[in-house]
């Protein structure tokens, strides 16, 4: 078999401990089905086949998905030629769990799709890039659009840490997990969702600047009328994008829905 696709962000991770670690992490009952993105050569389909009842595996490689069954015969694995972005989350059953080696590059498309699909995972545990995980988790202060789509719909919180020497090959940054418990009700209702991201997007539209000039410049507004939906929100307009909670959002929103 050729080596990993540099182009697919293919990198394995063989070590048994980190491995078991990070199915750990997930909580996985025997009677769950585990979603893997991305099973690779299959070191950890490995460790969920030992936790979990079923686990359904979605590779992207065709030649990496042809040759994953022969590895576990007798197991309940099912194995989908199939890009993730695509895949039917409504084909598994209800409360499954998501474990991956996230590819870099699609770690933002990967999360927003689990995050907004009508069937949920219970918990995602994901592999991603260290300061992509940091951000995730991130606290008002250190906001980004990132962690606030991935926290209205989910409990975020950091996993273990893996060295980019754990590699093969290597990448050029060190990775750690982030899992992701979804909550039961959304932190924004469904009938504010679209309001309420235009205004978060609308607030990092120039995230260097304060509020006052970023919301007037994707709102549309003057900075007059700015200054006082933060009032009436009771947001400092000196404060920035990042500054702000999903709840301060979630107010912001509301005062802004009942102008329009």
């Amino acid at each position: 078999m050729s080596g990993p696709k540099k182009e697919l962000g293919q990198h394995w991770l063989t070590d048994r401990f980190i491995l078991g670690e990070i199915a750990d992490a997930a909580g996985i009952e025997q009677k769950d089905t585990v979603l893997e993105i991305g099973p690779g050569l299959g070191t950890l389909t490995s460790e969920l086949l030992r936790r979990a009842r079923s686990v359904v595996a979605v590779e992207f490689d065709s030649e990496l998905a042809h040759k994953l069954p022969g590895q576990f015969p007798g197991k309940n694995l099912k194995v989908l030629n199939e890009d993730i972005l695509s895949f039917d989350l409504d084909t598994l059953p209800k409360g499954y769990v998501v474990v991956a080696n996230v590819p870099y590059y699609i770690t933002s498309k990967i999360i927003q799709k689990l995050m907004t699909a009508t069937n949920k995972p219970r918990i995602a545990v994901l592999l991603v890039q260290k300061e992509v995980a940091e951000r995730i988790a991130a606290e008002p202060g250190d906001m980004s659009i990132l962690a606030i789509s991935a926290q209205v719909y989910a409990e975020a919180k950091l996993g273990i840490e893996v060295p980019k020497e754990f590699f093969t090959p290597p990448p050029k940054v060190d990775s750690q997990a982030i899992i992701l418990c979804t909550r039961n009700q959304p932190l924004v209702s469904e009938d504010d969702e679209k309001a309420f991201f235009h205004m978060v997007k609308a607030g990092f539209s120039s995230k260097r600047k304060k509020l006052r000039s970023s919301l007037a410049g994707g709102l549309g507004l003057e900075k007059l009328e700015v200054e006082n939906l933060l009032g009436q929100a009771d947001i400092s307009a000196d404060d920035r994008a990042e500054d702000l909670s999903i709840d301060e959002w979630n107010r912001l929103t509301k005062v802004w829905h009942e102008r329009q």
